[in-house]
């Protein structure tokens, strides 16, 4: 077959390869930035008052590498404590004259409730350390208000917790640090809080709040956290009120923050210490503060000091400092009564403001009293539009006719978006289903971009290529204007109008993201005056005009790539962690999920341009050309492997001991469950070794295997629900037995109590055995309780498991050496059922030697959980 060109379609190709060189050099600056490259980290020997980055990583290499196992019931936990309390003494001893250091180790027990991710959990914990430091002027007083920042050294089941979060950790010290050495005085008090228990669900934040007597001095706080490696240090949220943001746009040195990442924060499922300082037990004003990128080893064993991303701290610490120093300089930093007497008067309770950084070289903030008038603008000018056009020459009659084909432009450019998005989708479900396993492009992310970015630029297109000639309502013998140029004007009008619609209706539902397609729509107009000016030189049909309606763009486009693309690796790196979905539409949803969100991103970065440059770009060459390309990437995709050591598949292995009383083990196996899209068959093909330990033939299936239930998994509530098709393979009791000689068992303590009512209170015990390194106790209650010991006397709210009946759950986190004690109440005489689940972190031989032989590209979290049900 021999393609036949015509000039259009050459000039077409030529504005289309420009453009990718244009996107390609956009991408390149966006990685640089996203990935933190441009900066320069300083040395050991960086100058006292600066933040060193070199000096900070030596902390993190000795708690996440010397020290290693910082997770609750193991030693290393306490030996961090004790580090970073010896840093800080060390500090204190040359601090000058001038200033007053305090320091304490602050063990914090309690009982509460909250909604996790949509699950009722409470919580009964005991003997958690917290290390605090506070640094103030010698005349200042305890009632003075005070700028806490957070940061929590404990991590999560075999993690090393390098980047989450010994990078934090060892980010306050380096600013404990400066401030000492540097000499300068705090207007007002710095707390440090080195939180001992976050990833317990918050605890250590929640034993502050609830105990210390500095908490209601604290008059703004800074939580830094991370979900990966380094790269972008986001403010993913900030509140309540407009005053925390501010602070952060006149500080930050490397402005890294957008208000719409607090629109898209909420449906990510997680938390953070932000939530306990500024929702559940106070209302500070704060930020929280998050490394985004490096996703691949949250939570994981690869979160070690050599994959730290470069230049990442350095920008954190010199954020840090400079925010530090501003909270505490700033008039309106207030103690928590001062803020009560102050009421709805302060700024305190001003809406959330509009903010956004550009490449974190600047930053644009603005209040939603100004967000209210700005976010207006483009929707009353697409109104106006028509009749500024038309009214002085051709009458009102011609003004609405007008209107009327720039709302068909709007239309058809809306059609173009969701077609951006449509047409990957479906282009990711035929992929799979020619496909064994999906996820391709989950360890290299341009496979994404490759595959679903031309896809994405069809659907964009189509509607152009269908209509050539826009069908006008407008008479063209009254205008003496071509049919060509009247629709490009309503293609332009009917794109910018679809921006500014949205930027109203963003603004109407109260979200704070609006300025992205303010943005848009303004750049729009620009690019507008500059195309219409070079008409006048260049013609209307002249790929030198379009040029000139590009160029105008330009800052625009690289700020919808800036943002888009780092939407789009951000989910990438994350969603090998999201779960596993039952089949059969859990297969397609990562991959539906990403090819959306890349067709988003396109939408977002190349709609601007489509009203003007589709008339080149929409040619049914280009269109095969794009169809061509996605069709080889697809074929390339087939080539790659989903999973690297660099981005590693999470597999959970969990060795599970049913109990029967405190000295016998009834039975043992393993139950093993992946948190992805890929089953755990597709882990057995590619992993020989484990298939053959566990005793595994070829004819293996889902169908002839056994199936662990939600309730197996229980110690690790509530991930249970993130998993689906998890197996059980059986396994040997004799090591254990060698291991331990005492096993959890719940018993009463004291006789019931009956009331008049008809309601009984059961008494009961926990003992976790010879246990030696628990991580938690489960506690999952079903039958007619109506109240117990635990979170105030208040039930949390009830769960329900593969359609099994109603259950409470009661997670017990704390020093293992001593039983738990509390009481159930029942509101009649029916059996109450505990089943109870203990996480210990110690591993027979059997286990570790099976976790050995998982591929480098698997990351398992390996643990044992001790099972047991009882009846009162």
């Amino acid at each position: 077959m021999v393609l036949r060109f015509d000039a259009r379609d050459v000039s077409g190709f030529k504005l289309l390869f420009s453009l990718a060189i244009m996107y390609g050099l956009m991408s390149f600056v966006v990685h640089s930035v996203i990935y933190t490259k441009f900066i320069k980290p300083l040395g050991i020997d960086a100058p006292l008052d600066r933040f060193s980055e070199a000096r900070a990583v030596e902390h993190v290499r000795v708690l996440s590498h010397d020290i290693g196992n910082r997770q609750e019931g193991r030693p290393g936990l306490r030996e961090a404590a004790e580090y970073i309390k010896a840093q800080l003494e060390r500090m204190k001893e040359r601090a000058g004259s001038n200033i007053r250091i305090e320091i304490e180790e602050n063990v914090v027990s309690g009982s509460f409730a909250m909604l996790f991710l949509g699950h009722g959990i409470s919580f009964d914990y005991r003997n958690l350390t917290n290390i605090l430091m506070r640094i103030s002027s010698i005349d200042s007083k305890h009632s003075d208000p005070s700028v806490l920042v957070n940061a929590h050294f404990d991590t999560t089941l075999g993690s090393p917790g390098a980047a989450d979060c010994g990078s934090c950790v060892a980010s306050l010290l380096e600013i404990a640090r400066i401030i000492i050495d540097s000499g300068w005085v705090p207007p007002r008090p710095i707390i440090l809080l080195f939180n001992g228990a976050e990833e317990s669900f918050l605890l250590g934040a929640n034993g502050f709040m609830r105990t210390h007597k500095w908490r209601d001095s604290i008059g703004a706080f800074i939580n830094v956290e991370a979900t990966g490696t380094g790269g972008l240090d986001v403010v993913c949220q900030s509140g309540p009120g407009s005053w925390p943001s501010y602070v952060y746009a006149q500080s930050a040195v490397y402005p890294m923050a957008n208000s719409a990442a607090q629109d898209i924060f909420p449906v990510i499922p997680g938390d953070t210490d932000y939530r306990m300082f500024s929702q559940d037990y106070g209302s500070i004003p704060g930020l929280d503060i998050i490394f985004l990128f490096g996703g691949y080893h949250y939570h994981a064993s690869s979160d070690t000091v050599d994959r730290l991303l470069p230049g990442s701290m350095q920008a954190r610490g010199d954020n840090l400092y400079s925010m530090v120093k501003a909270f505490a300089e700033s008039s309106k930093l207030k103690n928590d009564h001062e803020r009560e007497s102050l009421g709805d008067a302060h700024d305190y309770n001003d809406e959330q403001a509009v903010f956004f950084d550009y490449l974190t070289w600047f930053m644009i903030f603005y209040s939603r009293r100004i967000a209210l008038m700005l976010h207006s603008i483009p929707i009353a000018i697409f109104l106006i539009m028509p009749f500024l056009l038309r009214m002085m020459n051709y009458g009102l009659y011609c003004c609405f006719v007008t209107l009327y084909d720039f709302v068909k432009g709007m239309i058809l450019h809306a059609t173009g978006i969701m077609l951006a998005i449509i047409f990957p989708v479906i282009f990711s479900i035929l992929r799979l289903l020619f496909s064994s396993y999906g996820m391709n492009w989950f360890a290299n992310p341009y496979l994404a971009f490759l595959m679903f970015t031309p896809i994405s630029l069809i659907g964009l297109l189509i509607p152009r290529t269908v209509f050539r000639v826009l069908p006008l309502s407008q008479d063209v013998s009254i205008l003496k204007t071509s049919k060509e140029a009247l629709s490009d004007e309503a293609r332009f009008w009917g794109a910018f109008g679809f921006y500014a619609l949205l930027t109203l209706a963003y603004l109407l539902a109260g979200f704070t993201g609006g300025f992205l397609t303010f943005f848009a729509s303004a750049s729009m107009l620009l690019a507008w005056i500059s195309f219409y000016l070079s008409i006048n030189f260049c013609g209307h049909q002249s790929v030198r005009s379009t040029v000139f309606y590009v160029i105008p763009l330009i800052p625009c486009l690289t700020h919808s790539v800036y943002f888009g693309g780092a939407l789009v690796q951000f989910f990438i790196e994350k969603i090998g962690m999201m779960g596993s979905l039952p089949p059969p539409y859990g297969f397609y949803i990562p991959d539906i999920a990403i090819a959306a969100t890349v067709g988003i991103a396109t939408g977002w970065s190349l709609g601007p341009l489509i009203s003007i440059c589709g008339n080149w770009l929409a040619r049914s060459s280009i269109l095969q050309f794009l169809l061509h390309l996605g069709v080889i990437a697809w074929a390339l995709s087939s080539q790659f492997f989903p999973y690297s050591t660099d981005a590693p598949k999470r597999v959970i292995l969990q060795h599970s001991f049913l109990t029967a009383d405190a000295n016998q083990i009834v039975d043992s196996s393993y139950d093993v469950a992946v948190v992805d899209s890929n089953s755990i068959l597709f882990l057995l093909k590619h992993a020989p070794e484990v298939a053959k330990e566990l005793h595994i033939g070829p004819e293996f299936s889902f169908e002839t295997a056994n199936m662990s239930s939600q309730r197996t998994f229980m110690a690790i509530f509530p991930v249970p629900f993130l998993l689906s098709r998890s197996l059980k393979f059986p396994a040997k009791i004799d090591s254990i037995l060698k291991q331990y000689t005492h096993f959890p068992y719940l018993h009463t303590n004291n006789l019931p109590m009956l009331s008049r009512d008809g309601s009984r209170r059961v008494y009961l015990e926990l003992s976790l055995g010879s246990l030696e390194e628990v991580w938690v106790a489960i506690l999952n209650i079903t039958g007619p309780l109506s109240n117990w010991s635990f979170a105030d006397n208040k039930l949390s709210s009830p769960e329900t498991a593969e359609g099994g009946p109603p259950s409470y759950i009661c997670r017990l986190t704390g020093a293992s050496h001593e039983n738990w004690t509390f009481w159930l109440e029942a509101s009649n005489s029916e059996d109450l059922r505990v089943d109870v689940a203990v996480l210990d972190q110690i591993l027979v031989d059997e286990t570790k030697k099976l976790k050995a032989l998982f591929p480098a590209w698997a990351d398992v979290v390996a643990y044992s959980s001790y099972l047991s049900t009882y009846i009162f």
